[in-house]
């Protein structure tokens, strides 16, 4: 695998990890056009063939690193893909100088916490009722974008 930039081939793909993914937002088509012309950031995890089997998106607010989208399909968990597309985000990040990471994930998605947790990201806060469909409060994270650099590394 190989961590690219999104580029316009690959919104089926997204969109297809997106839909068997139900508990990440649900983007459109149009969303991710707009990080392909650059409104936002974003990466792929792509097969040599073009496969996609995961991706990550992300934007700058202000000196942080705000992660948007991130999925990777459930065959292809657990092979450091989404290591690899976090490491990405985080070094784009450092072109701007990021101080912290932060990003938004559903109270019952243990499985991202577990991810989050084993790279340094902290709970920060808490959005009662924030996701629709079904409704649930969600966690708000962060992590020190150095710190996160360093336990990337290991």
């Amino acid at each position: 695998m190989i961590i690219r930039p999104i580029e316009s081939r690959d919104i089926d793909a997204i969109l297809a990890i997106q839909q068997a993914s139900p508990e990440v937002a649900q983007w459109t088509a149009r969303d991710y056009a707009r990080v392909v012309e650059g409104e936002m950031a974003g990466w792929v995890a792509a097969e040599e063939n073009g496969g996609v089997a995961g991706f990550l998106t992300a934007r700058r607010a202000a000196s942080d690193l705000e992660i948007l989208n991130f999925a990777v399909l459930a065959n292809a968990r657990r092979h450091g893909l989404g290591k690899s597309l976090l490491r990405e985000a985080v070094i784009w990040s450092k072109a701007f100088h990021a101080e912290n990471a932060f990003l938004e994930v559903r109270a019952s998605n243990s499985p991202a916490l577990r991810f989050y947790e084993r790279y340094g990201f902290r709970l920060a806060g808490r959005r009662p009722r924030y996701y629709t469909a079904p409704v649930e409060d969600a966690l708000l994270l962060t992590a020190d974008i150095a710190a996160l650099a360093g336990n990337m590394q290991a």
